[in-house]
C-alpha cells in the first residue's frame, strides 16, 4: 500500500478564521478529512501533522524517512520563504514530495514568490485553495499507476 504523509506548517490551524478571502473558509480538519477519504477510497493510506514548530516539522519528515513513507504533500506555509532547515530535511529523506499552497503565491507579495522548496519538489500546486491538496494527491496517485 502507498503511504502518503501530509505536513502543514504554521497557522494553517487558522484556515477559515484568518484571512478568508485569501484562503478560503473551510477549516484544515475540514480538508483533511476531505482528503482522508479521498485517500481511502483510493487505496491509499495517509495521514497528516500541523505545528506551528519549524523543529516538529523536520523532526516529522525525518520521521517519515525512517517509516518509508512513499510519497510527502507539504504546505510550509510561512516556512516556506525561510526554511533552510525543512529543505534539508526533504533533501536528506529523499522522498518526492509536492508542495501545496492555498493561496496564488506568485499573484502576491514579493516575498511569498521566493520559495525553498519548489526546485526539489516534484511538483508544485498554488492556488486552489483546500482542492490544491486533492489536486497534489491525484498528481501522485498518477505518477503510481501503471
Amino acid at each position: 500500500m502507498v503511504v502518503i504523509r501530509v505536513f502543514n506548517g504554521p497557522n494553517l490551524n487558522l484556515l477559515g478564521q484568518r484571512e478568508p478571502a485569501q484562503y478560503g473558509q473551510r477549516s484544515l480538519q475540514a480538508i483533511m478529512q476531505e482528503l482522508e477519504q479521498f485517500a481511502d477510497s483510493c487505496g491509499v493510506e495517509l495521514d497528516h501533522l500541523q505545528t506551528n514548530s519549524e523543529g516538529a516539522l523536520v523532526d516529522a519528515i525525518q520521521q517519515a524517512g525512517e517509516d518509508e513513507v512513499d510519497y510527502i504533500i507539504i504546505n510550509p506555509a510561512g516556512y516556506t520563504h525561510t526554511s533552510v532547515a525543512i529543505r534539508d530535511a526533504l533533501l536528506a529523506v529523499e522522498i518526492p514530495f509536492v508542495e501545496v499552497h492555498l493561496s496564488a503565491v506568485s499573484a502576491r507579495e514579493p516575498f511569498r514568490q521566493i520559495t525553498y522548496f519548489s526546485d526539489i519538489a516534484i511538483g508544485v500546486i498554488s492556488g486552489f485553495r483546500g482542492e490544491s491538496y486533492l489536486l497534489a494527491l491525484q498528481a501522485i496517485l498518477n505518477r503510481i499507476e501503471p
